[in-house]
Order: structure tokens, then C-alpha cells, then sequence
């Protein structure tokens, strides 16, 4: 081939590439992996809300040995949305002194979370003699029910105070007649000066009473065809009307939403409640 020849034919393939045995491949393209932002979920989001509730035999869980008696606690989760827990610590003989010595209260301070409520009820016990129990309403009882308020708040949860539910008696002219001497005021000033919310129970439950008079009001309590009469503790119907009261005062407060209630109009069928067979033997 002439060198003419030559010289047209290599113009004619274009530029030649070198590579050698030692050369790198080539690198792939970058691709830009997509930005993740984790999202912190909330608490609330975590952990569905929960209510618990320290009481007293008024809103505690009651068994088959005591059947028909009920505490309004158990009709509480009823009155509130599925996705919220109720967790009843209420027991029976208990005031806002002997809850606390007892280590109840601590028991629900361990476990309870910021968003959470405790309910607070006491005042039925707290009326006793027994040193051990009774408190006195503008000092002892106060300073027992500040301690519920501060534990909670210090672990971000919500704590109300419920005034006691006023007993059945009235007076020769049909009158309610209120048995709590001077402890719903003391919770009240409590509540105020504290700036928690408050659901006024005793005042609720007496006007119950005087609107349903003698006869009527004692089928909101442990009345029994055996004879029993106990004008302080509820059959089924009268812990449904309380606990009714409870979730509407939840309401009002602000304390839940409205999607966080229901039933608020309606009576929760007898046949809703059940009274297990074992008693816990922690109680």
C-alpha cells in the first residue's frame, strides 16, 4: 500500500482510543441518594392516650362477689373513644392520704406518660376518724390531693380533680340533702388556685338526686331485693349516669376532644358491664 493509501485509510476510522492493561474502568455515574428527614413521632402517636383514675369504692372495679355493685369507673370506657385506655387504680376504703401511703399513687406515676390523664376523686374517706385514713379538708386533704397534681404535671400528663359523688339522703321535706361537708370546697379552691381542671360531681350528682326524688334515686343505687340498702355506693345504672357525668366534664374542660367521647346522650346497657370472677391479689 502506498503511503497515499495509507495516510486516507486511517483518516477514514477516526480517532483511535489507547487503553492499557492497568487502566481503571471507567466510573459509573453518581446517582444522588434521595434525601430521608426522620420524622419524630409524637408521644401521643406512640402510645395511644390512657385515663387513669385513683379513687375510691365509688369508682373502683368491683367483682362477682360484689355484684350488683359498680364503680363508675367501669362505665367510663363506655363514655370515651376505643382507642383510649382506661386504667382503673380506684380501690375501695381509700382516701387521698391512704392511696398515697399505700404506694398507689406511685404505682401510677411510674407508668404514666406526658399527654396521659389522672383523674383524682377522694373525699368519701377522707371524712373518717381512723387517723390512718381521714384527712382534714383545708389542710391535710389539700396537701394530699397537691401531690396527684404535681406528679403528673412533672411527667407532662394531665390531672383532674373530681369532687366526691354525694350520697343519697334526703331530708323529711324530700330535699337532697349534701353529706361532704366542706371537702368539694376545698377541692374547688384547690383546682383554682392550682389552675387544673375541675369536674364538680358533687354538685352534679345532687341535683340527679333531687330531680329524681326519694323513689326514683334509689335505683341508681346498691338497693337489692336481699334487703341491702346502701345509699353511697352505685348499682350498674347509677356508675353508668356518673361515669356519663365524667366524660361530658372531660368535654367541657377541654381535657379531650370531641372525637375522643361518645354516647354522651345515652344510657350504657347493664348488660355492657361484667364483674370478673378474680380479685386481683394485689387488691
Amino acid at each position: 500500500m502506498t503511503r497515499r493509501l495509507l495516510l486516507a485509510a486511517l483518516a477514514a476510522a477516526g480517532p483511535l482510543t489507547l487503553t492499557t492493561a492497568s487502566a481503571a474502568p471507567a466510573a459509573a455515574p453518581v446517582r444522588e441518594k434521595p434525601v430521608v428527614r426522620a420524622v419524630a413521632r409524637t408521644t401521643r402517636e406512640r402510645h395511644p392516650r390512657r385515663i387513669y383514675i385513683a379513687g375510691d369504692s365509688t369508682a373502683s372495679q368491683k367483682y362477682a362477689v360484689a355484684s350488683p355493685e359498680t364503680g363508675w369507673g367501669m362505665a367510663l370506657p363506655w363514655y370515651v373513644a376505643a382507642r383510649i385506655e382506661v386504667i382503673n387504680h380506684a380501690m375501695n376504703g381509700r382516701s387521698s392520704k391512704s392511696f398515697i401511703k399505700e404506694g398507689r399513687l406511685a404505682a401510677i406515676l411510674d407508668v404514666i406518660r406526658p399527654g396521659d390523664v389522672l383523674l383524682v376523686q377522694f373525699g368519701h374517706n377522707d371524712q373518717k376518724s381512723d387517723p390512718a385514713v381521714g384527712t382534714e379538708p383545708w389542710t391535710t386533704y389539700r396537701s394530699s390531693l397537691r401531690r396527684y397534681l404535681d406528679g403528673a404535671r412533672e411527667r407532662g400528663a394531665v390531672p383532674v380533680l373530681l369532687t366526691p359523688a354525694e350520697r343519697r339522703r334526703f331530708d323529711a321535706d324530700g330535699n337532697a340533702v349534701a353529706t361532704h361537708g366542706q371537702y368539694p370546697d376545698a377541692m374547688r379552691a384547690l383546682a383554682a388556685a392550682e389552675g387544673v381542671p375541675l369536674i364538680d360531681i358533687t354538685a352534679q350528682t345532687i341535683a340527679r338526686w333531687q330531680e329524681l326524688g326519694p323513689d326514683r334515686s334509689r335505683l341508681n343505687f346498691l338497693h337489692t331485693d336481699a334487703g341491702l340498702e346502701d345509699n353511697t355506693h352505685f348499682n350498674a345504672a347509677g356508675a353508668g349516669a356518673v361515669g356519663r357525668m365524667v366524660a361530658r366534664g372531660l368535654l367541657a374542660t377541654g381535657v379531650l376532644a370531641g372525637n375522643a367521647v361518645r354516647r354522651l346522650d345515652e344510657d350504657v346497657p347493664v348488660k355492657w358491664f361484667t364483674w370478673p370472677e378474680t380479685v386481683p391479689a394485689a387488691t
